[in-house]
């Protein structure tokens, strides 16, 4: 057994296939359990290390690389997420609890260690450990959709205010402790830094900026380009002598603007988050050496219990101070409180440089590693708690007054932004049209919205392009796409509404409904759904996908059973109350008002929802829904399901509804196309029996 571990330990790509098979296999389960899937990867690193099965070794080159290039991935990320507009509006706001979130475990951190003797320096260094704050729940605020809430938004400018903060008592400590310190030195440190940060901010967004606008659609040297970018600032922070993490966060911050919300921040992300930062998380959970800690159980035993009560009290009345100043929430406070708890990259950095220059006793390190169990194993529970009762900012307290307003003074269609009529044009519907089955019923819902829009219809049929305008055959599926028009307009003639057909010939199909919705400003696109399985769609993506990426309005991807005007039942399923869910309610009540039809709204919760968040839930979507559309007949719904697919079509299948409206949820991938429905709408779609649409919003 030993040799046979030895032997996976010394080799690289063993080593890595055990990291896939721990990615792929352990956070599901741990899901499944109601336990942060990040957690179980912790655990996972735990069982494959020294203290399991040791088929990892944690001081492996390969290991380390991973880890590394997983923890700069984490701050980039986390820089890269940040919405700079929200961040600028709150920057003083981050700064202030920054501060405070460091000098307070600062100051009670340095009162621990000189109560165990450790001496004045090294209780400092001590202090600062536990006043830096590593964002494990990152990935599950994202996931949650609450990045943009505001405490979410200067917790995370805290983190690098902390790290570097951290560090920077790193530097002077050890420096002291070598008798190297001086004010001079002090003063040049912070000069270059500030010198570095300027050049990192400003200098990679203008190069960036400028070489996108060169590249235009060249996204794999666009996305080479951000990696470069983030490694050279990794590289440059550690030349400056500060941690690699400080200049990821400012890379992440400097290309935000440059690749804004488009295909190459997604493929940035699905790399970072679909592999490098699980491996970082696993890498930690192999340096958790738990053998060690109990067989020096008595000793470490007290400065553990007073280390890990001390973080978490001094950890909380920041949260506590920024509270009262800002009148944040509890749920807010406790999101903030629960983001600043782990302890893993600056402070495992902090600890083992403290440890290696001598300025740390070595017993210290055990219940420094068992600090960052414990927060490593709390902070992202609670965070997947207290950040599920908040909404993205759009949505806080008062979310239904700015609407209202935009409403009343703005004459804004709540469905979306998009649906506003631009150059003084009238609403109006595209619909692709492509085969003679569904064509009908497609411009008859979109007669149907347009009607109750007051605009209008533009059926459109795109013809593939030949070579030679004169070709034979492009005269002949000319012929065909005209033809296909008339027998899609056969049951719309009657329609008071203004219908324009157009037929197009362009190189690329989905290419040419996009251009075409954008130079008629159309402000809705209803497209059939067809399904395709064909090796070639799963590569590079069907018609559906690629129309999504590049579409400027919203779309309405439409399988009809039965002629639209007989929809009497209404089925939305809502699992979060941000805009984009109210744009489909929105979208539902034009369908339900137009046809008179009842409209249910249905919300699937877990076994972890309160019954004051679900009361809550309740009450808000009920308060939206009124000013939405208060003349429609609807109900809402609530069951509580493990499997929100299965609940959904046990609904749908029960109650006998004629249509079933889902929101489309844009997953992140790294394929040339994104997997533009989530699982839950997946699994519906496949096995529903009813009508249905799947409504999504353009990037």
């Amino acid at each position: 057994m030993e040799k046979l571990a030895s032997t996976i330990q010394t080799t690289p790509i063993v080593t890595f296939t055990i990291f896939l098979l721990v990615i792929f296999i352990i956070p599901p389960l741990f899901e499944k359990i109601k336990v942060p899937g990040l957690v179980g990867l912790l655990f996972a690193g735990v069982i494959f290390g020294a203290d399991g099965l040791g088929l990892l070794d944690k001081n492996s080159e390969s290991i380390k690389l991973l880890a590394d290039i997983g923890k700069i991935y984490l701050m980039f990320v986390a820089g890269l997420e940040i919405d700079l507009d929200d961040f600028r509006k709150n920057k003083n706001r981050a700064l202030t609890f920054g501060s405070l979130t460091f000098l307070v475990p600062l100051i009670m951190g340095t009162l621990v260690g000189l109560s165990f003797n450790l001496g004045l320096n090294a209780s400092v260094l001590l202090g600062s450990l536990i006043a830096s704050h590593t964002l494990l729940g990152y990935p599950i605020v994202n996931r949650l959709g609450v990045v943009g809430n505001e405490s979410v938004v200067i917790t995370i400018g805290a983190t690098i205010f902390t790290d570097i903060a951290a560090l920077f008592v790193l530097a002077i400590c050890v420096a002291i402790h070598g008798g190297e310190f001086t004010i001079t030195s002090l003063i040049l440190q912070l000069t270059t830094l500030g010198v570095y940060s300027i050049v990192v901010l400003y200098g990679f967004d203008r190069a960036g900026k400028e070489y996108f606008r060169r590249t235009g659609d060249e996204e794999s040297n666009q996305f080479l380009f951000v990696l470069l970018a983030v490694f050279l600032a990794s590289v440059g922070a550690q030349l400056i002598n500060v941690d690699k993490i400080v200049g990821a966060f400012l890379a992440g911050l400097a290309v935000n603007d440059v690749v804004g919300n488009g295909p190459v921040k997604e493929k940035i992300e699905f790399v970072g988050t679909t592999l490098f930062i699980p491996c970082f998380f696993v890498a930690t959970g192999l340096i958790l050496n738990l053998s060690d800690y109990f067989a020096n159980f008595s000793q470490n035993i007290l400065l553990t219990i007073a280390i890990t009560v001390t973080l978490l009290i001094s950890k909380f009345i920041p949260t506590i101070l920024i509270k009262y100043l800002y009148k944040y929430s509890w749920d807010q406070t406790l999101t903030m409180w629960s983001l600043s708890l782990p302890q893993v990259a600056a402070t495992l950095a902090a600890a083992l440089a403290g440890i290696n220059a001598g300025l740390l006793p070595e017993y210290v390190f055990n219940p420094i590693i068992m600090l960052m169990l414990i927060t490593s194993v709390m902070g992202p529970i609670l965070t997947s708690k207290f950040a599920g009762n908040l909404f993205a900012p759009e949505i806080d307290n008062n979310f239904i007054k700015p609407i209202e307003e935009a409403k009343k003074e703005e004459r804004i269609n709540l469905v979306s932004n998009s649906y506003k009529p631009t150059y003084d044009q009238s609403f109006s519907v595209l619909v692709p049209i492509a085969n003679q089955s569904n064509s009908g019923l497609l411009v008859k819902i979109a007669t149907i919205i347009a009607s109750h829009e007051s605009g209008s219809v533009i059926p459109l049929s795109i013809v593939k392009a030949h070579i030679h305008m004169d070709a034979p055959q492009l005269d002949a599926a000319l012929h065909k796409s005209n033809k296909l028009i008339s027998t899609a307009l056969e049951d719309s003639q009657s329609s008071p509404i203004p219908i324009k057909t157009i037929t197009r010939i362009d190189d690329d199909i989905a290419e040419g409904i996009s251009r075409t919705a954008k130079e008629n400003q159309s402000n809705l696109m209803i497209i059939g759904w067809s399904r395709n399985y064909t090796i070639k769609a799963r590569l590079f993506g069907n018609l559906i996908d690629k129309v999504f990426w590049a579409s400027h309005c919203p779309i309405a991807v439409t399988k009809l059973v039965d002629d639209p005007s007989k929809i009497e039942k209404i089925l939305v399923p809502v699992k979060n109350i941000h805009l984009k869910s109210l744009h489909v309610i929105r979208f539902a009540s034009i369908l339900a008002d137009s046809n008179q039809a009842h409209l249910t709204l249905f919300h699937v919760y877990d076994l972890s929802m309160s019954k004051r968040q679900i009361k809550r839930f309740s009450a808000r979507l009920e308060l939206a829904m009124t000013e939405i559309a208060p003349h429609i007949n609807f109900e809402i719904k609530k069951i509580r399901h493990n499997e929100p697919a299965k609940a959904i079509l046990h609904t749908a299948n029960k109650y006998k509804f004629d249509l079933v409206i889902l929101r489309s949820v844009r997953r992140r991938t790294g394929e040339s196309h994104p997997s533009s429905m989530s699982d839950v709408t997946t699994q519906v779609m496949q096995k529903l029996n009813q009508s249905f649409i799947i409504f999504g919003e353009p990037h």
